[in-house]
């Protein structure tokens, strides 16, 4: 054989096998789409974890944090997960001070890349997507005595969290009980938990990352998405609120007539869930009143509705908050699908 061929293929052969050596086959991505389920677990034991369902099935995967991080335990409950720029963010609440944590794992894999703690976490509640690579986490701050009416401390904050960097860059004083936030055009409004007593919504400017504006919503006001016309609705006690975010003015007053133990907007943006302690009902963006007809004949303790393909998703928890809960199924036509068990306490739905 000609002894510049023989050389040529020695070498060619030496340079694959030089990289082969140095690639490595992409990490597995067990959990790359579907629901993901933030457990509470039992306050007092601090057990709260994340359950994740895959697109297409109904068997869950329990504690999939601890399974992906060798048996590290959330250690807390679990309040809310979302994703920012390829990383998921996971609010642990933990009785004990001081031990308050955002987890920010890697989508798909739930590898722990980074843990945000106090102080720059103090009781967080809440976390969304505010621009690229950065997310807002509400907290309630340190907590006082609540026979004594300190338990909010006034007024909480939103941590600004660099999800490249792993780290808190600022903290927004936002108004007392700070939880629920919706983001509008560059703008974040931000609300209070029931009965912490703030009555005011804080924007806040994304770019700047400042509070440009607060406004007294009359009672403590719970953000819950912007629907097909860009509108803000905004829950407060008993009813939910129409909101023109530009002009900042109320357009419309639609009462529940009870207070919901959950709320979610359609897939579609044109109409909202809501479940009271014994029904589940249905009113569309365009109504005035709620229609009297239930579109479940049961209650659910939190709802979400997948956007990817409107299915609604409802928990339900045994009165003792020692067993596992479930995660109740319906088509957008309201037809059952199916029943899953999840962990303790189901509280929240992320979906991607």
């Amino acid at each position: 054989m000609n002894k510049h061929i023989t050389t040529g293929i020695v070498a060619s052969v030496l340079t694959l096998s030089l990289w082969n050596c140095k690639t490595t086959d992409p990490e597995a991505s067990p959990y790359e789409s579907g629901a993901y389920i933030a457990n509470q677990g039992n306050f007092s034991q601090n057990n709260g974890s994340v359950t994740y369902i895959p697109t297409g099935s109904n068997t869950a995967q329990t504690s999939i944090f601890a399974t992906a991080n060798s048996g590290l335990t959330i250690s807390g409950g679990v309040q809310d997960i979302t994703d920012v720029n390829g990383k998921m963010l996971i609010l642990v609440d933990n009785t004990a001070a001081g031990q308050d944590k955002v987890e920010i794992v890697e989508d798909g894999t739930f590898k722990s890349r980074a843990t945000l703690k106090t102080p720059d976490i103090e009781n967080p509640r809440r976390v969304i997507y505010a621009a690229p690579n950065k997310a807002y986490v509400s907290c309630w701050d340190v907590s006082g005595s609540f026979s004594a009416g300190t338990f909010y401390k006034d007024p909480g904050y939103v941590a600004v969290v660099d999800v490249n960097s792993g780290t808190v860059t600022k903290k927004i004083s936002a108004v007392k009980g700070a939880e629920g936030m919706v983001l509008v055009g560059s703008e974040v409004f931000v609300g209070s938990a029931g009965y912490s007593g703030g009555n005011a919504l804080a924007i806040i400017n994304i770019n700047t990352d400042e509070v440009v504006q607060k406004v007294d919503m009359g009672g403590e006001a719970e953000p819950i998405a912007v629907d097909a016309n860009g509108k803000l609705w905004v829950l407060v006690g008993q009813t939910m609120i129409c909101y023109n975010a530009g002009a900042r003015t109320v357009e419309k007053r639609v009462p529940l007539n009870a207070t919901p133990t959950g709320v979610a907007i359609s897939r579609d943006k044109k109409s909202f869930y809501f479940s009271t302690s014994n029904r589940t009902y249905r009113f569309a963006i365009t109504d005035t009143s709620v229609p009297t007809t239930a579109v479940q004949n049961r209650s659910f303790s939190a709802i979400g509705i997948d956007p990817n393909s409107g299915t609604f998703y409802g928990s339900q928890n045994p009165v003792s908050y020692s067993q596992a809960g479930y995660v109740i199924r319906y088509q957008e036509s309201g037809a059952l699908i199916d029943s899953v068990r999840a962990e303790i306490a189901p509280s929240r739905f992320f979906f991607r």
